[in-house]
């Protein structure tokens, strides 16, 4: 087992420009080449009638799940039943499932805090949860992800210090109850994926010390991969990169870096630049079911009137399924009629617009001209066809 795991959980900076990483990250369900985009898949599916096979088709690497809404429906046992999420979903590429840990953040009213871990009301039914760091990692483990991330608190962006050094402590102490419970479960016979890896995530707010203590620590334990939490929720765009600036330093280099919940294109090409792996945003599937679609020269409302009569594609060149048949006055119509293919190909273009950036990211890291990609690319965002 010793040697599959070197195999399968290898992670290889092929090339640096500047602090922005191509990396290779080799995995038991398949290779991911960073930096990467995960769609969003909250409850084994990307809203908007998108199948895993469209996902294959528009360059996805990565499909992200969550733990808290999948344990309260199907139920992460009914999923272990059916083989885990990758047989359940048909869905052969890597998986990586939150741990629950936001939903301690997001579910503020329906939830209290203790050492040994958190009880929930279910926002379905109201019934009594209760989810610690065992919990979460057997959850995971059911789900048969190919990463699993560490139970936490993500504390508020604009919580006072005292709480942020509280809850940064404890979320420490849940990870070490997280790793010995993810080594426990990989060495059951019964287990389906005994190759789940465990990412740790880093928190501290806005509060640069605790944030790089955190940091420090956590890399002690030389986890597969490391995240930021508790970002992009409050805080400014700035504050957001001053903590890149000053944590990812303090995380191994040589292990993939994780930004949660993040974001929107600019913010991803920030987060490139100061060393980050991976990203993950709700943004590209939920704007394209309300008509707001990505492009290389600004965001566009295609519910707008200018668009009734416009024949072109969303996005001249782009390979998408909406953008190589359809025109935007199409799609407007389905989307003023309510049709769901309307949706549907406003999602596949967001989503297939998100995983060619990152493509286009990692060449242009490759050949050294990421800085003037970045330029480009944040230029013609702010211009509007």
């Amino acid at each position: 087992m010793e040697n599959l795991n070197q195999i399968t959980n290898k992670y290889t900076i092929d090339h640096l420009d500047g602090k922005a990483k191509a990396a290779t990250f080799e995995t038991v369900h398949g290779t991911v080449k960073t930096p990467v985009f995960m769609n969003v898949a909250t409850v084994a599916a990307i809203k908007g009638a998108v199948s895993t096979e469209d996902l294959e088709g528009i360059g996805t690497q990565v499909m992200l799940c969550n733990t808290y809404h999948l344990h309260v429906r199907p139920g992460d046992e009914l999923v272990a039943k059916m083989g885990g999420l990758h047989k359940f979903t048909v869905w052969n590429k890597p998986i990586l499932t939150d741990s629950g840990g936001f939903q301690v953040f997001s579910l503020a009213d329906l939830r209290k805090i203790k050492e040994e871990g958190v009880f929930f009301h279910s926002h379905i039914d109201g019934r009594k949860i209760f989810m610690g760091p065992e919990e979460s990692m057997q959850i995971q483990s059911n789900l048969a992800s190919t990463i699993a991330m560490a139970f936490d608190e993500c504390p508020s962006s604009k919580a006072e210090r005292s709480y942020v050094q509280e809850s940064v402590a404890r979320t420490e102490r849940w990870l070490l109850r997280c790793k010995a419970e993810m080594e426990r479960l990989n060495s059951l016979p019964e287990t389906i994926n005994k190759n789940q890896m465990l990412f740790g995530i880093n928190q501290g707010a806005c509060f640069d010390d605790i944030r790089i203590e955190n940091a420090q620590k956590i890399a002690e334990l030389d986890l597969p991969g490391y995240s930021l939490g508790g970002l992009a929720v409050g805080e400014t765009h700035e504050e957001m990169y001053h903590i890149l600036d000053v944590t990812v330093p303090h995380l191994p280099q040589n292990k993939p870096v994780y930004l949660m919940g993040v974001g929107t294109p600019e913010n991803i090409l920030e987060g490139i630049e100061r060393g980050v792996d991976f990203f993950d945003c709700v943004y590209p599937s939920r704007n394209g079911r309300h008509g707001h679609v990505y492009t290389d020269h600004g965001k566009l409302n295609l519910l707008n009137a200018r668009f009734e009569t416009d024949e072109r594609p969303i996005e001249e060149g782009c390979t998408c399924p909406a953008c190589r048949r359809y025109s935007r006055s199409y799609i407007r119509h389905l989307l003023k009629a309510k049709e769901m293919l309307g949706l549907r190909l406003c999602v596949l273009h967001n989503l297939h617009f998100y995983n060619k950036m990152m493509a286009d990211a990692r060449d242009a890291i490759l050949t050294d001209s990421f800085a003037e990609f970045k330029k480009r690319k944040l230029e013609g965002f702010q211009s509007e066809l």
